[in-house]
């Protein structure tokens, strides 16, 4: 029987992340995010949790005490690890996502990245960019070109559907004088954003939780800056993109990881209040 937990004070929330043992950025967002949701006291219990490191999830669940408890994945997209690794693991039934257990009823909610929110979070991050590095002057949507960066494989062909998903809603709107999806291992590649960019101004924006090696590495010197000055700006502990950069007579302006943007805590808000009506 599905318990209602419309009032969320007495209800507890996790933030699951997929966490690095390599990479300390990887859980970043989770904590900043947490630590948000946390400061608006609409929860009785907000704590952060892991995959691949510490505090790891069954930990966490069983050190919580609360009537309803709120799981939200801080992934990008549905795939073989957020829909099936970790509700078998975490003891979901099949296709379910609620488990009524002794004390309590746990609510896997459906990632963060392929809300439709989503959308205001990356529109977000290319207006902010553009802001914030007004040189010569902050262009005009109409005047750039976006392209939304991930990841991609062709291991799991739902890696790239949360990104057209996006590309798709911003097309549709006409602000931008054309949007783009590109990826590090599927075609189109990152690399042919000059290429395919239909204006001089360019904004990427990375549809990535973290900024990691990705981010912060690969995609800098896909984008064309040398990957000795790459790292030489990171042994610094300086950013490996400055903007914006001149390329082929294009100015590229690089943003951060979407994931790092303060909205996302109300896609994860968005995502709960779904789990708690049964719209999984």
């Amino acid at each position: 029987m599905l318990v209602s937990c419309d009032d969320f004070s007495h209800a507890a929330l996790i933030v699951l992340g997929h966490g690095s043992t390599k990479n300390a950025d990887s859980a970043a967002p989770v904590y900043q995010h947490a630590a948000a949701l946390r400061s608006r006291n609409l929860f009785a219990i907000v704590r952060e949790a892991f995959w691949k490191q510490e505090p790891q999830i069954q930990p966490v669940l069983a050190g919580i005490a609360a009537h309803c408890v709120f799981i939200v994945p801080l992934f990008i997209s549905e795939g073989y690890f957020s829909d099936e690794v970790v509700p078998r693991e975490l003891g979901f039934p099949p296709g379910l996502s609620t488990l009524n257990q002794q004390l309590s009823t746990l609510f896997y909610c459906r990632p963060v990245g392929t809300h439709d929110g989503m959308t205001a979070v990356l529109l977000a991050r290319a207006r902010g960019v553009v802001e914030q590095f007004p040189f010569p002057r902050a262009p005009r949507p109409a005047e750039t070109t976006l392209f939304v960066a991930g990841h991609g494989t062709e291991r799991n062909e739902n890696s790239r559907t949360a990104i057209e998903r996006q590309v798709e809603r911003i097309r549709a709107t006409g602000e931008y004088a054309a949007v783009h999806g590109v990826f590090l291992e599927e075609e189109p590649r990152i690399a042919d954003c000059l290429s395919l960019a239909a204006s001089r101004n360019v904004v990427v924006v990375p549809f990535f939780i973290s900024d990691g090696m990705h981010t912060r590495e690969d995609i800098p010197v896909l984008l064309g800056e040398p990957k000795r000055v790459v790292e030489q700006r990171l042994a610094a502990g300086q950013p490996t993109w400055r903007n914006p950069t001149e390329r082929q007579g294009r100015l590229i302006w690089y943003s951060s990881s979407v994931g790092t943007e303060p909205r996302v805590a109300d896609v994860i808000l968005a995502r709960v209040a779904e789990a708690a009506k049964g719209h999984w």
